[in-house]
């Protein structure tokens, strides 16, 4: 094919008036109009003189028309960029830079701000609203509908997405073609997705979520899509019964739960229901299932690989594991100082290999080589175990592992405990700095609405149920924990409010 990625996923829908997009309006925009405004996009981006290869970054509210830019440069064969839109100038500095982009787009309202930085990079700066105005648009809907898509090949970049550097700078992780392809067309026969599923989609389009496993599962099975442009819980519950299908965070299922609109009627027709990007509690699994009588199915990816393993569509969906390896992806758990593999179930890292991992972090081949093995393993840097049935479990990322008077603390283990305490809605366990014990665990609570947790009760369960060396040195209740706009308990932001707790 001349151009795998954009042939495989976007071409394969020329010319049909079905539906792609359903707006939240009422509006449809069917595969052809996509297209064609995709084209228009596609004709745009080479009038800039861009060239395949080139990058194109872009920080830009959800929208049909922020959709095509991606196709858009899928088909003149440039590395698409989405940026998070909660990102100040000041980080969108790093990325810019460090990307070498070509291409800014940016919200109107944005473009002020970051002119200086696109001059100074000598990119070219242009907008795009989330009601499809904007520079962008206004020369696009002077081009025409049609484009001959640039020759590109499956080992070609596609996208950079960044990582959330957490630790350090942030990295850009490189996605091939084939990266993006493998994925999705796993998924589709993985989660058995055809043309007649309609995807309730309230996801962010910056991140592998909602663009390269929700979008491109949909693209590459020819369904459509609900799409909105954020969680919006009256919108979900008013939509959802057009839809079949549904994937989100733990925070979209909690919500949904929260809601006493929400019943097993309102969900009764849907065929499957997805959380990922962030751990589902266990009790959420239960609560859920209880009301709807459908079982959630979670699963593990990561911005390098995209999805990494799945729990079954048919079989036990079980509640604190992400399933098992998906048919093309290699798994194991390996000490993580050695690199030897380790026996089933003892915790160890998780390495992943197979068609779905990136190619490496843009011009970072010290960190490449320190992450990616010669023999095509990645090292997730995620802390797991396989049970005696396959079944994966995460039970932490490497750098959150607490290592407590030379004994190996997994946060996991405690704050499984801590949630299933009365008063307990979720908990988070960190090390954090101890004269005595180089570090210590400390329970983060928070409480089920209008409970008070009794932490001396607590406290005396896991002092009878866990090794001294695991007990927490102290519980402290909060607000709510704080997390990044995918979910994720953002542990190092905790660890740092922390830090002096008993120093």
């Amino acid at each position: 094919m001349a151009n795998p990625l954009y042939d495989r996923l976007f071409g394969i829908h020329a010319g049909k008036d079905t539906p792609f997009l359903h707006l939240p309006d009422g509006e449809v925009i069917t595969h052809a109009a996509f297209l064609d405004m995709a084209a228009r996009l596609a004709n745009t981006l080479v009038g800039y003189e861009l060239e395949p290869g080139d990058r194109v970054a872009v920080q830009i509210e959800k929208s049909p028309e922020a959709l095509a830019l991606y196709a858009a440069c899928a088909q003149a064969g440039l590395v698409f960029l989405p940026l998070n839109t909660a990102y100040t100038v000041n980080e969108l500095t790093y990325f810019i830079e460090n990307s070498g982009a070509s291409l800014v787009v940016c919200d109107d309202a944005n473009q002020t701000a970051l002119a200086p930085l696109a001059k100074m990079q000598e990119a070219r700066l242009e907008t795009l609203n989330a009601d499809g105005s904007g520079s962008l648009m206004r020369r696009a809907l002077g081009m025409l509908p049609a484009f001959e898509p640039a020759r590109r090949t499956e080992d070609d970049l596609a996208a950079f997405l960044y990582t959330s550097g957490t630790t350090g700078r942030s990295k850009g992780a490189m996605l091939s073609q084939a990266n993006l392809l493998s994925n999705a067309e796993t998924l589709v026969q993985v989660w058995r997705f055809t043309a007649e599923d309609v995807l309730l989609h309230a996801l962010p389009i910056f991140h592998t979520h909602g663009l390269f496993v929700a979008t491109n599962v949909v693209l590459a099975s020819g369904g459509s899509m609900i799409f909105l442009p954020k969680f919006d819980l009256n919108d979900v519950l008013r939509l959802m019964p057009q839809a079949t299908s549904m994937m989100g965070v733990p925070t979209f299922y909690t919500r949904l739960l929260g809601d006493d609109r929400f019943t097993g009627d309102l969900a009764q027709h849907m065929r499957l229901f997805i959380s990922g990007s962030a751990p589902l509690l266990a009790e959420t699994h239960e609560r859920f299932e209880t009301r709807t009588g459908h079982r959630i199915l979670e699963r593990y990816g990561m911005t390098e690989t995209n999805m990494n393993t799945s729990n079954p569509y048919d079989g036990e969906r079980r509640a604190g594991t992400v399933g098992f390896p998906l048919p093309d992806v290699e798994m194991k758990v390996t000490d993580p100082d050695s690199g030897e593999t380790l026996p089933q179930g003892e915790i160890g890292m998780i390495e992943v290999r197979g068609p779905n991992v990136f190619q490496g972090y843009w011009q970072m081949p010290e960190k490449t080589a320190a992450e990616l093995r010669e023999d095509g393993f990645f090292i997730t840097g995620d802390l797991g175990r396989v049970d005696e049935d396959g079944y994966v479990h995460i039970v932490g990322r490497g750098k959150d592992l607490i290592i407590s008077g030379g004994f190996n603390i997994y946060p996991k283990e405690l704050e499984m405990l801590l949630d299933d305490q009365p008063g307990v809605l979720e908990s988070a366990v960190i090390g954090v700095p101890h004269p005595d014990f180089g570090e210590t665990p400390v329970g983060l609570l928070v409480a089920e609405p209008g409970a008070t947790p009794d932490l001396d009760a607590i406290m005396a369960r896991a002092q009878a149920e866990l090794a001294r060396f695991k007990h927490p040195r102290k519980l402290i209740v909060l607000d709510e924990l704080p997390r990044n706009t995918m979910g994720k308990v953002q542990k190092n932001a905790l660890r740092a409010r922390f830090a002096d707790l008993f120093t």
